[in-house]
């Protein structure tokens, strides 16, 4: 693999490499243990269990929000980062479904898992990417040598309107990721490249209860577009391909989206299985491609290439080239995986679900 300084001098000012080198130095997911069948959504507004675009979906619980998620997912990171959390200088949350309008969540979550005072802390939003939006920025954080850790964390507790296509698919739960120095990594991030439009695919106004979608614009000029968009940029820019990647991961809305676009990138099948949750999960919005790469994570041999490619409504991409090291395999045991987050499940019928996601306002 090219050095540092050379594969600065390729990319020239589109695609961003951190002064100093940057890597994952710990990983932790959390999913809730609640799950709505698609079949239960079929069922209330169709009058019949008819499949959906999902199987089932995460579901958090009446003691649940983005704020006591991202404590967990923080807890399992530091574990496998095996660093004093005073060790931070940045905690950064990334949502759309931040529990307070005015107070950070990031702050919250610092305190609660014993990060200093004198710390980086607050929330990030870009619909489902501001999460790898808290990624960047600490890998700018991390690679300006304006710190040596800083956490990122995309979680959210995707909100549908009841009836609505999304409420088959919009879950709960998220991932939390360490950024660091990459000599003590897990795995390193090579690049990253990103790419943005006003595209009104996806909104929520303040007040308003419920996001809504443009329907035509949801697919062409605001997933595939970015996402397409932003990878192929990185892969000319670095000199790869599909075929250079053991591992892929796209955002996760549904279950086609990320199957039509990496066919369309020359991915195959088996390069984006792990990383493919939307079925059993549903789509956790600031969360899917973080969880993804968590699932990767728990299996990747040292020296697997990974790629990471998010997408955010309103819109926009990041893209990452992923590598992992050495250190990978004796670490990853200190936290519970993602599929055991995925297996460790309790079935909820649509009453239940009304009932923990305040479906039903009394005023």
């Amino acid at each position: 693999m090219e050095n540092n300084d050379t594969m600065k001098a390729n990319l020239g000012n589109l695609a961003q490499i951190p002064a100093r080198p940057v890597g994952i130095i710990g990983y932790g997911v959390y999913i809730p243990r609640y799950r709505l069948p698609g079949t239960e959504v079929s069922r209330i507004w169709l009058g019949e269990p008819s499949p959906g675009p999902v199987k089932e979906k995460a579901v958090a619980g009446l003691d649940e929000d983005v704020i006591t998620m991202s404590i967990e997912a923080a807890r399992n990171a530091l574990a496998r980062a095996a660093i004093d959390p005073q060790m931070l200088r940045a905690v950064w949350v990334g949502s759309e479904s931040h529990p307070y309008a005015v107070k950070p969540s990031g702050t919250i979550v610092a305190e609660a898992i014993g990060a200093p005072e004198h710390i980086q802390a607050g929330d990030f939003e870009f619909a489902c990417k501001a999460g790898t939006e808290a990624m960047v920025a600490a890998m700018g954080l991390v690679g300006s040598q304006m710190a040596d850790y800083a956490l990122a964390i995309g979680m959210d507790t995707a909100q549908a309107k009841p009836g609505d296509a999304l409420e088959y698919t919009a879950a709960s739960g998220g991932a939390a990721f360490i950024i660091g120095p990459t000599e003590n990594a897990l795995a390193s991030i090579d690049a990253h490249y990103s790419f943005v439009t006003d595209t009104p695919d996806f909104w929520r106004r303040a007040e308003q209860v419920y996001p809504e979608h443009g329907q035509r614009f949801t697919g062409e000029p605001a997933y595939f577009h970015h996402i397409i968009s932003a990878t192929q940029n990185l892969l000319d820019q670095m000199g790869l391909t599909a075929a250079d990647f053991k591992h892929a991961i796209f955002h996760q809305p549904n279950t086609k989206f990320p199957q039509r676009v990496s066919k369309e990138l020359g991915f195959t099948p088996e390069q984006i299985k792990v990383g493919l949750l939307s079925p059993v999960i549903g789509n956790t919005y600031a969360g899917s491609g973080m969880i993804g790469l968590t699932a990767v994570l728990d299996v990747a041999d040292p020296g697997d290439r990974i790629l990471l490619t998010t997408y955010g409504s309103g819109a926009g991409s990041d893209a990452f080239v992923i590598t992992a090291k050495e250190a990978l395999p004796k670490r990853r045991d200190a936290a519970p995986t993602t599929q055991a987050y995925i297996a460790r499940r309790t079935e909820i019928d649509y009453a239940t679900y009304a009932r923990m996601r305040g479906k039903i306002v009394m005023k």
